[in-house]
């Protein structure tokens, strides 16, 4: 029995997966089976027996099957515990290998990495002895280099022992690389002192090499500083060549007559007309700048100009052009913020210097070109009188500092600030000064009395313009605050100038043309709702108005006065005193129908030989016929009253419509 249960055990015991033991524990359950069941089968055919046997056999078979049974199963549960007990050594043996093998393999990478560290290639040596810092490779091994100095120094700090073997070795290539970055650097920074140098060239050279310095300042910070130094002072020195040459070419192009303390709003126009300017000035409209008038100047603020190519002096020269003063101060910052803006930017890149430090680099290379600037600036503040083109300047700088805001770059910040420092007051001091001079204008020396418009309200609605349409995209109220007081100084003098006229007709005659032709400089530049629109538009109408009644009052005054005085009675309830006045209404009617077309032709040759804007005197003749078709509807309506209907001259009166029709007819064509 033994023997057929070892038949289904392997001879040898061997280290089996955990699959292969459930596979092998299966077969073993199967073969148990299929003896059980051939058993009896085997026994008959291998033991034949006599008939005696057979009785006798049949009588133990129950019993000895029972017990052969038991004893065979006893015997596989003690197989099966043993296997079980060896699955379970082999699972301790397998984690333990396992933990083995990754401890080993950990040590290895660790290893590795620092044996890897630990070597010096001979190509690294070769390239950084050898080969240009221009080269690909040079930069390569130059990385792997700077790598293998901070492995050493992390190993110098663990005190570990292995990094004494090519500490020297990377000392040597580390003097020899800072040797050569520093020979390279300093070749190309002397390289920008040569005459008519591209520096910018060189700048994008050591950009692509901006490492260089990076390495420099990890491992000697002393050749970093030295290096920085030289950049600063080399570059300062070329900043404030180049603009102090640049301004000074500039001013060489600048119109030659520039304003004065004499060109003020409120000065006479001969005021500096003499006999020696007459005889000796060489007046030329192409050196002469307006004063009062923006003209063309404003273009100077559209994207296009703002920020188009700097001006050439020689180049101007040559050709004779001559250039308003905000044209020079354009170019001039325009090429400010372009380099300052550029300089910031290498500076940040290279030096690798960010906030409060990259401005502190940046004030030691730009800050003795812009105290140059602004001391220039201030000198030309201290005598100018041209309001227009400082505040032309002043929203120059609004723009670009707006310019710079948005790319990010703060480096120039404090020096628009200084610059609209200088700028803003200047400009409140001329503005004011213009506001005295009309204040004090004294119109009996003004010359001989015209009703058009005169030549300081003119002044006046250029110069307001002016200003209104610069100060739309950056609106200061300190301005509108001035522009209101000069407003009002004007409107001040117009009705001190218009006093001086005997008639009245002649003082409306003269306060309309002046408002109305403010009123169209105003609306050709500044917005329709602003103050200085509104207002004149306001002293336009009630001037137009009376006016109106002034021009009809000599042909129609008669019946004008009664269809007011009837309209009063009418009123009150009293038109029966009006029954007595026949003659008077009488008269009144026929000497409209006689007169009415030769008075309406004499008014509108009155209004075309009286203002100088035909579409003025359109509007205020129209407005006039008009007035006079709604007073004689009033004196129709008067005498179809009760109290009138008795009278003969009702006949005689002209139908409304009639009437309405011939008007149409007497209205100018400008």
């Amino acid at each position: 029995m033994a023997e057929k249960r070892n038949m289904f055990l392997p001879a040898t015991r061997l280290p089996l997966s955990r699959e292969s033991r459930v596979s092998r524990s299966n077969e073993l359950l199967y073969g148990i089976v299929i003896f059980i069941i051939d058993q009896p089968t085997k026994k008959r055919q291998r033991n034949p027996m006599s008939e005696e046997q057979k009785k006798r056999k049949g009588r133990l078979t129950g019993r000895e099957a029972r017990h052969e049974m038991e004893g065979m199963l006893s015997g596989f549960q003690s197989d099966l515990s043993s296997i079980s007990s060896e699955i379970q050594t082999l699972q301790q043996q397998s984690v333990s290998m396992n933990v083995r093998l990754k401890n080993r393999q950990a040590v290895r990478s660790h290893l590795s990495q620092l044996v890897d560290e630990l070597v010096v290639p001979a190509a690294m040596i070769s390239t950084v002895l050898d080969s240009p810092v221009t080269d690909q490779e040079f930069l390569e091994q130059l990385h792997e280099l700077n790598n293998k100095i901070n492995f050493t120094k992390e190993l110098s700090f663990r005190e570990t022992l292995a990094c004494n073997d090519i500490q020297d070795i990377v000392d040597r290539l580390k003097i020899k690389a800072v040797s050569k970055i520093r020979e390279f650097i300093l070749q190309k920074i002397y390289s920008f002192r040569k005459p008519m140098t591209n520096y910018q060239i060189p700048q994008n050279t050591l950009l692509k090499y901006r490492f260089f310095y990076q390495f420099l300042l990890a491992n000697e910070r002393t050749v970093a500083k030295e290096i920085r130094d030289e950049y600063v002072d080399t570059m300062s020195k070329i900043y404030y060549s180049y603009f102090k040459s640049y301004s000074g070419r500039l001013l060489k192009v600048q119109y030659e007559e520039v304003a004065d303390k004499d060109d003020l709003m409120g000065v006479e126009d001969t005021a500096k007309k003499d006999i020696l300017n007459y005889f000796f000035s060489k007046p030329s409209l192409k050196s002469r700048n307006t004063i009062f008038t923006l003209g063309q100047r404003g273009a100077l603020l559209s994207p296009a100009e703002l920020e188009g190519p700097i001006l050439i002096p020689h180049t101007a020269q040559r050709g004779d052009s001559r250039y308003p003063y905000e044209s020079l101060f354009r170019s001039q910052h325009y090429a400010l913020l372009d380099n300052g803006c550029r300089e910031f930017l290498f500076i940040s890149d290279f030096f690798m210097v960010t906030g409060n430090s990259g401005l502190d680099l940046f004030n030691s290379i730009m800050g003795k070109t812009l105290s140059m600037l602004l001391k220039s600036m201030s000198s030309y503040v201290a005598d100018c009188f041209d309001s227009i083109a400082v505040f032309l300047c002043i929203h120059i700088l609004l723009r670009y500092r707006a310019i710079t805001t948005k790319r990010g770059l703060p480096a120039l910040d404090r020096y628009w600030e200084a610059v609209l420092e200088l700028l803003w007051p200047r400009f409140e001091l001329i503005l004011e000064m213009n506001i005295h001079s009309i204040r004090n204008t004294d119109p009996q020396k003004l010359g001989l009395l015209d009703t058009r418009p005169h030549y300081i309200t003119r002044r006046y609605a250029e110069f307001s313009s002016a200003i209104v349409s610069i100060n739309q995209t950056f609106p200061n109220e300190r301005t509108h605050t001035l522009l209101a007081q000069l407003q009002v100084e004007v409107e001040n003098f117009v009705l001190k100038m218009a006093a001086e006229f005997p008639s009245r007709r002649d003082q409306l005659i003269f306060l309309i043309n002046n408002y109305d032709m403010m009123l169209s400089v105003l609306m050709e530049r500044a917005a329709d709702d602003s103050k200085e629109v509104e207002g004149f538009q306001q002293l336009l109408l009630a001037r137009t108005q009376e006016f109106i009644e002034e021009l009809l009052s000599p042909p129609f005054g008669g019946m004008i006065s009664f269809v007011k005085e009837a309209e009063v009675l009418m009123e009150r309830g009293q038109l029966e005193r009006l029954k007595n006045d026949e003659a008077r209404i009488n008269q009144l009617v026929r000497g409209f129908s006689s007169s009415w077309k030769h008075s309406v032709e004499a008014m509108s040759q009155e209004v075309m030989r009286s203002f100088t804007n035909f579409k003025n005197g359109t509007s205020i003749i129209q407005g006039a016929l008009t007035q006079l078709i709604q007073y004689y509807h009033g004196f129709h309506k008067v005498l179809n009253q009760p109290a009138f209907r008795s009278l003969g001259a009702r006949s005689e009166l002209i139908n409304l419509h009639h009437l309405m029709v011939e008007v149409k007819k007497h209205k100018p064509n400008f």
